[in-house]
């Protein structure tokens, strides 16, 4: 899965420098796209310092640096070139991720790889205006998928009504095996009865 992405020895070289004026111990770069599948996908680097990087992340440890590749986003960073051409001026490093745009999910895709692909493609790129976003947590055994509101969607009064309808009757009409949409912090389980 790792050998996807391609990162030349210049560009190693210039980014471990780059760590290196960090003066950070363990400092990493990571590797993401936003808006993976998408025409409007960007690929990024970032500088990942100990304990930022997400759990799922995939680490490459190479010769002089480590890189942190975001997992929704490898499916997307197959034949990925991050190189570095030295010029006059210093230089660039640059990222070619020629599937980034790729919409990489089909039928026969895992029902987590759907859903994922449906709020990233199509209701994230929709709430970034508003700092919102919407992470699936886990898909329960009976296919109901658990979602979280984050960002600007947290303690917003309309997240409910606006949001949770809007992203449920979405995610279902594409995806019919789903059995229904919960929010993390859904207090209408009557398992919690006593919370309300």
């Amino acid at each position: 899965m790792s050998d996807s992405i391609q990162i030349t020895d210049s560009a190693q070289d210039y980014l471990a420098e780059l760590l290196e004026k960090q003066n950070v111990e363990g400092i990493a770069v990571r590797i993401f796209i936003t808006q993976p599948g998408t025409p409007y996908a960007e690929t990024c680097l970032a500088y990942c310092r100990p304990g930022e990087e997400e759990p799922s992340d995939e680490r490459l440890d190479l010769e002089k640096l480590a890189v942190y590749l975001d997992k929704h986003s490898i499916p997307f960073l197959e034949e990925a070139v991050v190189d570095f051409n030295a010029d006059r001026m210093g230089g660039q490093l640059t990222i070619k991720a020629p599937n980034a745009k790729m919409p990489k999910v089909n039928a026969d895709s895992p029902l987590e790889d759907r859903v994922n692909y449906i709020l990233y493609s199509e209701i994230n790129p929709g709430l970034a205006a508003h700092g919102g976003e919407i992470k699936l947590v886990e898909l329960t055994e009976n296919q109901v998928a658990v979602l979280a509101f984050g960002g600007g969607c947290q303690g917003c009064a309309a997240v409910d009504l606006t949001l949770k309808e809007g992203v449920e009757r979405t995610l279902m009409e594409r995806i019919p095996e789903l059995a229904g949409i919960r929010d993390v912090t859904d207090h209408t389980d009557t398992t919690n009865a006593y919370y309300r």
